[in-house]
């Protein structure tokens, strides 16, 4: 992959990245965050990845617009076939073992939710990748940023590849 550039950003008291042993690469179907699991691939050859997609039900019209009985089901049912199929996309490009995930709720939450170890997986992460798809100005302050969120709160080390 070229042309990308990566951020490092550390929390005090944790393990710098080259003594990671898991690593989380948060995942949303676009070719940035197929680039971040290449990098993440690349720069820790021997760490444990996990791919993960979140399904965002914000991200659904359908239950207030659909106005028929089974509308969320269906919307939620789309959601997971695409979810599934985006994480085996992005998986096949890499030529090693990668652990999927796909989790509902809001991307930020779940992402940092998943990386402290949640119940599902009580162990948590050692490291955070995800992409950043270059928003800047209003259209950051309108839809926020997932990344800046991750960076924000984690505790520990993320990398934003870019």
């Amino acid at each position: 992959v070229s042309g990308r550039a990566a951020v490092v950003f550390l929390s005090p008291g944790r393990e710098p990245p080259h003594m990671t042993k898991r690593i989380l690469v948060a995942i949303d179907g676009s070719e940035e965050a197929a680039d971040a699991l290449q990098f993440a691939a690349e720069e820790w050859p021997d760490a444990a990845l996990t791919a993960l997609h979140v399904i965002n039900p914000a991200d659904s019209t359908t239950g207030a617009e659909g106005g028929f009985p089974g509308a969320i089901d269906q919307w939620y049912d789309s959601a997971n076939e695409r979810g599934e199929r985006v994480l085996a996309d992005v998986t096949a490009e890499i030529d090693r073992d990668v652990d999927t995930r796909l989790e509902v709720g809001r991307p930020t939450t779940t992402i940092l939710d998943v990386a402290n170890g949640d119940a599902d997986d009580a162990e948590p992460f050692d490291h955070v990748v995800l992409a950043s798809r270059g928003r800047t100005g209003l259209s950051r302050v309108v839809l926020g940023s997932v990344a800046e969120g991750v960076v924000r709160r984690a505790t520990m080390p993320v990398t934003v590849v870019r």
